[in-house]
């Protein structure tokens, strides 16, 4: 059953990547804007995953810390 589910998402975002080149090229509207909802699903994904390294306490910094030269 998971395999099926994941198939599906796996051909969904193929799709999506799909037609971004499509409507780059200048596909028809519905193209367009299938592409438009692929890369908003992209963009919230990304947001989601700085949001939840902030709450984490990360706060941006990088793995070594800052402190080598000192």
């Amino acid at each position: 059953m998971i395999t099926i589910v994941l198939i599906g998402v796996l051909a969904l975002a193929v799709g999506g990547c799909v037609c971004v080149v499509w409507a780059s090229r200048g596909g028809p509207p519905w193209v367009r804007a299938v592409a438009k909802l692929t890369l908003l699903g992209g963009e919230l994904a990304r947001d989601s995953r700085r949001r939840s390294r902030t709450q984490q306490g990360d706060g941006g910094v990088g793995g070594s810390g800052g402190a080598a030269g000192e």
